[in-house]
């Protein structure tokens, strides 16, 4: 019975090392986006402070790490951790909901103890929150806040809406359909570096056939590429390597494809990972022999 309990609570530990892995991959795509993305917010709904972060898994459950800040008095927000079903970030995080509250302070229905730094450091009246899901799972969160005393509206809410879709549309093409069809990306990486370090042949042999068939490429220093035919890019990756295939410069590709530098280098990166490989050049070699280009 003592056995049974171990194996469990090893398999449960490794379950959660495994999603620590997988939300840490797509938290990075996700932070690395955020920026360009709280900016947008910033402009189409007009409001003086936006903030956001990306969901991560803990033992405790998943959380928000904020961890982009726009128009903040301070630096309280910065790294904060909301839980889910905490503050008004965590309910929508709970929920996969939007939800705004106008007179923060003194409002029902949500917990309140980050007052501190969003009543009295930030002073901020009134705040939305909204969610970025992708493939039915909440990754982001999205706020934006006053500090007039002026309610949010439903024009900054729509605005809101908007950039949260068109970020969950780009996330869709850069992300896994789910978390156990293909391993993260810093996962292939992570085994792409093992391989390269093991000098014992056999082994070596297995973790390529491994690494091929959970859909990634590998090169290592010596090596003949070898590009697994079971990697498939999305659309939009296609597109921006088909362009940086006849010399195209990042702007240039953005401007073509009505997309932003930093989605261009999103694309970019996902299709490297994907690929095996550190550089354009190589990935569009590596996309060729894998049949994608």
């Amino acid at each position: 019975m003592r056995d049974e309990r171990d194996r469990r609570c090893s398999d449960t530990e490794a379950l959660g090392r495994e999603r620590s892995v997988v939300d840490t991959g797509v938290a990075a795509t996700i932070d690395g986006l955020l920026p360009e993305r709280l900016a947008n917010l910033r402009r189409a709904s007009g409001l003086p402070v936006v903030f956001g972060g990306s969901i991560r898994h803990s033992v405790q459950g998943r959380r928000l790490d904020i961890s982009r800040l726009l128009g903040t008095l301070g630096t309280g927000l910065r790294g904060l951790t909301v839980p889910s079903g905490r503050g008004l970030g965590g309910e929508v995080l709970r929920h996969g909901a939007a939800r705004r509250v106008n007179g923060y302070a003194d409002a029902d229905g949500i917990t309140h103890e980050y007052d501190d730094i969003v009543v009295r450091e930030e002073r901020i009246t009134s705040v939305f929150a909204v969610p970025v899901t992708v493939h039915g799972t909440v990754h982001a969160v999205f706020y934006g806040a006053v500090r007039d005393g002026a309610p949010i509206g439903d024009r900054a809410m729509g605005a809101a809406a908007v950039v949260a879709e068109r970020f969950q549309q780009d996330l869709e093409l850069l992300l896994p359909t789910r978390r156990d069809d293909r391993p993260t990306l810093s996962a292939l990486d992570e085994l792409a570096d093992i391989i390269e370090h093991t000098e014992d042949s056999g082994l070596r042999s297995r973790l390529l056939r491994i690494h091929r068939e959970l859909g990634g490429g590998f090169s290592g220093a010596g090596d003949a590429r070898e590009v697994s035919v079971a990697v498939r890019l999305t659309s939009r990756e296609v597109d921006v390597l088909r362009h940086a295939a006849v010399g195209a410069s990042n702007v240039e590709i953005a401007a073509e494809l009505g997309l932003s530098v930093q989605t261009v280098k999103a694309y970019l990166r996902s299709a490297m990972r994907k690929l095996g490989v550190r550089n354009r050049t190589a990935a569009v070699h590596a996309a060729r022999l894998s049949g994608n280009l």
